[in-house]
């Protein structure tokens, strides 16, 4: 197909025959967006992010009391807790209810209980979960965690990305 043939294919896209069938109203936002850092590094990631305009997204620290290694592959969160943005605390399980995606920042693999408790507990309840590894390539058990759960896995040593994720999935 020549270059000629796709821009005449454009043109013919904005004829006024052709522009009724456009969609003229934005898409709706997701109705519910978690980001969940799982490390200090990725803390202070998200506390970043969370700064700018999101229609729907909540950020949030995970804090779970599982030893580090132990993450839950059935999804039994009730020993891991999450933190807002202000340090109080609630329970994964609460912000999961009704939610559309997660989305877990992770930058060491220190993350990987966490990563797999998240990610069942996601799994569990059908939520698209998508995860980003921002590091220097020492995330190896923290991807093959969020491997099997997210639907999205980035790694990437760009800190950008994670805007980029989130404005994919309209947080």
């Amino acid at each position: 197909m020549s270059a000629s043939s796709l821009l005449s294919s454009s043109a013919r896209a904005t004829t006024a025959a052709e522009s009724r069938f456009r969609i003229d109203y934005p898409l709706a936002p997701a109705r519910a967006v978690r980001v969940v850092a799982l490390d200090p590094a990725a803390e202070a990631m998200v506390r970043l992010v969370a700064e700018l305009p999101w229609d729907s997204a909540r950020f949030l620290v995970a804090a779970g009391t599982q030893p580090a290694g132990e993450g839950d592959a059935d999804g039994d969160e009730s020993d891991f807790s999450v933190r807002k943005l202000d340090g109080s605390a609630t329970s994964l399980a609460l912000e999961l209810f009704d939610v559309d995606v997660a989305v877990m920042v992770a930058t060491t693999d220190s993350a990987a209980a966490a990563a797999a408790t998240i990610g069942a507990a996601c799994s569990k309840r059908a939520i698209m979960t998508a995860g980003i590894v921002i590091g220097n390539g020492q995330t190896q058990a923290t991807v093959s965690v969020l491997r099997p759960f997210a639907r999205v896995l980035m790694v990437s040593a760009d800190e950008s990305d994670l805007i980029a994720l989130l404005t994919a999935v309209r947080a």
